[in-house]
């Protein structure tokens, strides 16, 4: 399936500051199953690109002047193959599949995290049927709130998420790699867009696991379901911090607001 895209990111500062920075991830990643057949970066300055660790493609924007709202303007056309079981291919070969067992600040999964794992999965996340009884387990534990994803605020992590009882996509995802490797398998962050219905999409985040047959197998856990020619990835990581879509640092005491809108078409 080929989709067009159009993202809006605008952040509003509420005092004008003279300096800033931001690492944009909103470049499709070139994997087996998706291709971007063309691709702009609009943004107010010049942006400089690299590929970053995990494959993903960052670009570094600068601004040296004063002002008080940044807006990225994306737009482009990728390509999409259905997946069988949300496999997206073997190990890359840039980072060894165990960095994805190391816990982050946002996956370190507690003694509550650890015992909610080995209920749901008590032999184990061994199958791509695992991944979906673990993603179905968070959310009948854990109730989605997408405000939680388009706010602009910082995702929670993993035993924060489950103590609450609430979160949106990106917490959900961080709750499912504490507990995936807690059972010993190599899971990573996914951030991107879904596709949800004609002329609409989000922004999103989802998971992939690794298992030695058939190797990284992707889980939408928010609708508990394997990722599907529906979701476009920009970036994958440990955890939100390395994959988010726009990271940025600013002026000493600024507060933001952020608006962010995602036009996805079917193409042909």
């Amino acid at each position: 399936m080929r989709h067009l895209v159009k993202h809006v990111t605008r952040y509003r500062y509420a005092a004008p500051v003279s300096y800033s920075i931001q690492t944009l991830r909103l470049t499709p990643r070139l994997d087996d199953h998706q291709r971007a057949l063309r691709w702009h970066i609009q943004a107010p300055g010049d942006i400089q690109a690299q590929v970053d660790a995990y494959g993903n493609v960052a670009h570094t924007l600068i601004l040296n002047r004063r002002h008080h709202e940044v807006e990225i303007q994306v737009t482009g056309q990728v390509e999409i193959e259905p997946r069988a079981q949300g496999h997206v291919g073997q190990e890359d070969h840039r980072l060894p599949v165990h960095v994805y067992c190391v816990p982050t600040a946002l996956t370190h999964g507690d003694d509550a995290v650890r015992g909610f794992s080995g209920r749901v999965l008590p032999r184990g996340l061994s199958t791509p049927e695992d991944a979906l009884s673990l993603a179905q387990a968070i959310c009948d534990r854990v109730v989605f709130a997408p405000d939680d994803d388009t706010a602009g605020g910082e995702p929670s992590g993993a035993a924060q998420v489950l103590a609450l009882g609430r979160g949106g996509s990106r917490d959900q995802a961080h709750l499912f790699l504490a507990c995936a490797r807690a059972c010993g398998t190599p899971a990573r962050y996914v951030s991107g867009y879904l596709y949800t219905q004609e002329d609409q999409a989000v922004a999103h985040a989802w998971a992939d696991i690794w298992l030695p047959e058939p190797g990284w197998v992707s889980v939408d856990v928010t609708h508990r379901r394997f990722a599907s020619d529906r979701h476009c990835r920009l970036a994958v990581a440990r955890d939100h911090d390395s994959a988010s879509p726009v990271r940025w640092l600013h002026g000493q005491g600024a507060d933001m607001s952020t608006q962010i809108s995602v036009t996805m078409q079917a193409g042909a």
